[in-house]
């Protein structure tokens, strides 16, 4: 059984993904310095996956700490999802995302060179594309300037891990994972205030906020509402998995880059509409101006995924908004 290190374990993709390991015969290893999530979630994945799972409170931009876990551990390939994602933080705070996005990679890279773990799943995101000139997007697309510092990071990432003629990495460009494990034992909440719409749209049914702000209705789609691809993140997990596969079948592969996403553009406005009619609730919302860094409409060509990789995603749109909201159910 091959030991797998997760950094960013405990969040959201992440503990879904441990738990996608281990049903595929895996062994994670969890690194997480608990800065947008608990332990709480360890003891969940525990639950679900009826063992123990070997955990360290770390940060990956610690080399001294990652040697130690390197050292007690035969790790086999890494999966590093450990960053910062907001993309209106990043606007706002740069050099935070600069320092432990790019830094933490960095230190990571050092540390697998000197233990000749090779092996790496980089979770990048659909923000490489910038504005796309036509969507679906392919993974032969312009990669263009980033709208937000929190896009430039992860071209940058991948900038660096190609230029790592070491490493055999596969990187996953991500589009909008949003839903929850079937259980309602693990799901997304981000500590604070969401940054994200779908725990905005849950904590809004709940209670906890007052009322959902969309940020525009002045784009050129269909609703005036920016357009994104939601994928369940048990279908994201499952494409870690994957990934991890195709390195082992292809060990003398350099660098790989594929989209992750349905191939459907759903505005903001459908998916509150989706929320509301699919858990038979009203939610308060109302249109505010466009958010600095956001990206007029974006959605995935899967193609490559599903020819190389043998991947697709199979839970639809009800399920995704069902599953979100089982979730924060079993919060209150």
């Amino acid at each position: 059984m091959k030991n797998i290190l997760v950094t960013g374990g405990l969040g959201y993709i992440g503990s879904h993904t441990v738990i996608e390991l281990i049903a595929h015969g895996y062994n994670p290893v969890i690194i997480d310095d608990l800065s947008n999530t608990s332990l709480d979630v360890l003891k969940k994945l525990e639950e679900i996956s009826a063992q123990s799972i070997k955990f360290y409170q770390a940060d990956v931009n610690s080399e001294t700490e990652l040697t130690r876990i390197f050292s007690e551990s035969d790790i086999h390939a890494v999966i590093h999802f450990a960053a910062f994602k907001a993309v209106g933080e990043s606007v706002n705070e740069p050099l935070k995302y600069y320092r432990n996005n790019i830094g933490g990679l960095i230190s990571l890279l050092q540390v697998m060179k000197s233990f000749e773990v090779k092996n790496i799943v980089f979770s990048s995101s659909c923000t490489v594309y910038g504005e796309p000139d036509h969507s679906p997007v392919d993974e032969l697309a312009q990669i263009k300037k980033a709208n937000s510092p929190y896009g430039n990071t992860k071209q940058i990432g991948e900038e660096i891990l190609s230029d790592c003629q070491f490493l055999n990495t596969v990187a996953l460009r991500y589009f909008n994972p949003i839903g929850a494990h079937a259980s309602a034992k693990i799901g997304e909440l981000p500590l604070g205030v969401p940054n994200n719409l779908v725990p905005f749209i849950t904590q809004t049914a709940a209670g906890i906020r007052e009322k959902i702000t969309v940020f525009g209705n002045d784009y050129n789609t269909k609703d005036g509402t920016c357009v994104r691809d939601y994928i369940h993140v048990v279908d994201l997990a499952n494409a870690h998995v994957k990934a991890l596969d195709y390195i082992r079948q292809h060990p003398d592969n350099h660098f790989e880059v594929f989209n992750i996403g349905t191939g459907n553009g759903l505005t903001v406005l459908e998916i509150i509409q989706a929320f509301e009619r699919v858990n038979q609730l009203k939610l308060n919302y109302t249109i505010g101006g466009r958010r600095a860094g956001d990206v007029e409409k974006v959605w995935a060509d899967n193609q490559k995924a599903d020819t190389v990789l043998g991947w697709k995603a199979n839970i639809g749109l009800d399920e995704m908004v069902r599953s979100a909201w089982a979730w924060q159910q079993q919060l209150q």
